[in-house]
């Protein structure tokens, strides 16, 4: 696999985790929460050596179809504690 190939292959990993990550905040607010967040730091370490490890296609395609169907799962649960936290201001 050439340079330009294996760069677009990190590049979409790093993508996936990153938009993970970027969730942390929001999972920090969810009951089981804590339970994910104790998984981040193999995330940011996996994300910091992407560099030393050999990507294939197949391997990139079943981390994006993993990190849409990890999106899809906490769509309900994330929107559910946005609710509640927008419902302490609401005067009755």
């Amino acid at each position: 696999m050439n340079g330009q190939d294996t760069e677009n292959l990190s590049a979409r990993i790093s993508n996936c985790l990153q938009t993970i990550l970027d969730l942390e905040p929001d999972l920090e607010r969810l009951r089981l929460g804590h339970v994910l967040i104790r998984e981040f730091q193999i995330l940011k370490t996996f994300l910091a050596r992407m560099d030393r490890i050999d990507i294939e296609e197949s391997d990139v395609a079943r981390i994006e179809t993993a990190t849409e169907n990890f999106l899809r799962e906490l769509k309900t649960p994330l929107a559910l504690v946005e609710l509640e936290r927008i419902r302490k201001y609401i005067v009755h």
